[in-house]
This record gives C-alpha cells, sequence and structure tokens, in this order.
C-alpha cells in the first residue's frame, strides 16, 4: 500500500527528545496519510522500549550496533512505502501544518527533488540550514571565522547568513534535519551512500540529486524546531573526526584526491590552532572549560590520521 509520506527518525541517546519529536509528529499529522519508522542505532537509555510502549503505531527498527545515519536510514528507505520519504532528526518537534504543507509543495512542483522547510533553534530564532557545497573557499571562510563578519556580504555566502529564509530558494544542500525527498529520485539516484557514518551524507545525496538534473528547494511552508547535535554530544572529540572524515570522504568522491587533501590539511591546521591557543588559555584561566577544550582538541589531533578515508571505504 502506496501512502504519501513515510517519516524516517533515526535514534541514537535520545530518548527524552525522541519521545517529544513523535508526540509532535503524530499530533500534527491531521489527515495526511504517513508512516513512521524509527530506526534505533543501539540506544542504552531505553529509546527502544519508550517508542515500542509509547507508540505502538510506530514501525521500529533495532539495531544491535550504531550503523551511522546514513546506513540506519536506508534501512527504513528500503521498507518505505510513501511517495516522498522526510528524514527528520530525533531531536526536533514540528510545528503547525509543515508536514502536510511539505508534501502539498511536492506534489504541485515536479521539478523538485527534495525539499526542506524553515528550522528554528529552542529560542525560536532563525537556524541556517540549507548552504552552499562545502569548497575550500567556503571552509576557509568558515573556519577562519570570518563568515562572521557583516561586511562584506559575500563572507557570509557558505551558510547564506544574509538570507532570512522566508522566500523560496534553490540551494545547493539542505540540511538531514529536514529533508525531504521524492521516491522517484530516491529510484533514480538511489539511497543514502552508507560509507558516511555520521557527517557528509546529506551533502553527498543532494550534490547526487542535483547532477541528476532535479531542484533542491528551501521553501518557508511551515516550520520545525531542532536542537542540534543532540547524538553527537555524546561523541566528544570523535565528533569532529567524523565530521572532518565525513567532509574529506565528500571530497575524495566529487572533486578528487587533490582537493581532499587540501581540505584534510586545512581543518588539520585549523584544528592545531585551536589546541593551541586552549593550550595557553587553560595556563591562565581557572576553572576546568579551559582544560576541558584544551583536552578536546589535543584528542582530535593525536588521533587526526582516522579523519583521512580508507580508498576501499570511498564509494564511487
Amino acid at each position: 500500500m502506496t501512502r504519501d509520506l513515510s517519516i524516517i527518525i533515526i535514534s541514537y541517546n535520545t530518548r527524552e527528545l525522541l519521545d517529544a519529536c513523535l508526540a509532535s509528529v503524530y499530533d500534527r499529522l491531521g489527515g495526511l496519510d504517513a508512516e513512521v519508522i524509527v530506526v534505533d542505532n543501539a540506544s542504552a537509555d531505553g529509546s527502544a522500549d519508550m517508542v515500542r510502549e509509547r507508540y505502538p503505531q510506530a514501525r521500529l527498527i533495532e539495531n544491535q550496533a550504531n550503523t551511522g545515519f546514513a546506513a540506519a536510514n536506508n534501512q527504513a528507505i528500503e521498507i518505505a512505502v510513501g511517495r516522498h520519504v522526510l528524514l527528520l532528526n530525533s531531536d526536533t518537534y514540528v510545528l503547525g501544518d509543515v508536514l502536510a504543507a511539505s508534501v502539498r509543495y511536492m506534489d504541485e512542483h515536479e521539478q523538485v527533488g527534495a525539499m526542506g522547510c524553515r528550522v528554528l533553534n529552542t529560542d525560536r530564532t532563525l537556524q541556517l540550514t540549507c548552504s552552499q557545497t562545502p569548497g575550500l573557499v567556503n571552509l576557509v571562510l568558515l573556519t577562519s571565522g570570518l563568515w562572521r563578519l557583516n561586511r562584506p556580504r559575500w563572507l557570509g555566502r557558505y551558510q547564506m547568513k544574509h538570507w532570512d529564509r522566508t522566500d523560496e530558494r534553490d540551494v545547493d544542500v539542505i540540511s538531514g534535519c529536514y529533508l525531504m525527498v521524492r521516491r522517484t529520485v530516491i529510484e533514480q539516484v538511489g539511497p543514502l551512500d552508507d560509507a558516511f557514518f555520521f557527517f557528509g551524507e546529506e551533502t553527498d545525496w543532494c550534490t547526487r540529486i542535483r547532477q541528476a538534473g532535479w531542484a533542491l528547494r528551501f521553501a518557508p511552508v511551515g516550520e520545525i524546531v531542532h536542537y542540534g547535535s543532540a547524538s553527537a554530544a555524546s561523541l566528544g572529540h570523535e565528533r569532529d573526526l567524523l565530521l572532518t572524515n565525513g567532509l574529506v570522504r565528500y571530497h575524495v568522491k566529487h572533486s578528487g584526491y587533490v582537493m581532499a587533501f587540501a581540505v584534510w590539511g586545512l581543518l588539520l591546521g585549523f584544528n592545531l590552532s585551536r589546541c593551541m591557543y586552549w593550550t595557553l588559555r587553560s595556563l591562565v584561566q581557572r576553572g576546568g572549560a579551559a582544560r576541558d577544550r584544551r583536552d578536546h582538541f589535543r584528542g582530535v589531533v593525536r588521533e587526526y590520521a582516522k579523519a583521512w578515508p580508507l580508498r576501499h571505504e570511498v564509494s564511487g
């Protein structure tokens, strides 16, 4: 049986946030013919038990190990029956009729392969989702902090800083916290690349969708709230290693090894500078915050070789 929408939520140790997310989804489905698929990546906080007990109508997949964001989504995509598939983070909650409005928008715009909506922080300020691709120039702007300057406006181009997200716009990358993709697009370009463990997978997917001739569209049809990095918070310095690995892996795949090495070197320089800064600051600042940041970046630099993807791990 085909449905209008399959909502896929990946769970990893975010029990309370997942509960709030699911409650908001079911409260705001309205008359939408939708299914919800939760994939639990071996959470240790009882997330799967909570879903089974409180939301028996959801389809639950329980993994025995953390397979990563892309692989877990692909498990759900394989069994999903919706005409559209929505990747929704477990640390979000939906507002108003954004789910039904997104489906209507996709149905009315046949050239759009994937879309995102307005995303808010918990204080209801705008979250800068949707971006340009993370090319070398954009990463220099990001790591140098130049993107924070208001002038010239070009400096904020990577995260499209000066756009208030109140109008429709074609974009390069849509954030995976709310990413709706047409089923026919998935059938054409394939699912997420599960060589990406935790970061970079939606950037790769969006690039492949655009290369196939589909529009990627931001449309302010509604809003969600996104806490941000809830699952990643428990990873410590491994989070930064995974982030770098994802960015480098993306460039190996789409730009070649020379550009990938340039990105790897740029981010190594950034982490070395952060390590030096927090080491010096920890010498003069009382309290544990500076020492924690020092130890964080020392861990990143010490294990930085992990950030380079092995050749056999990179999909073509």
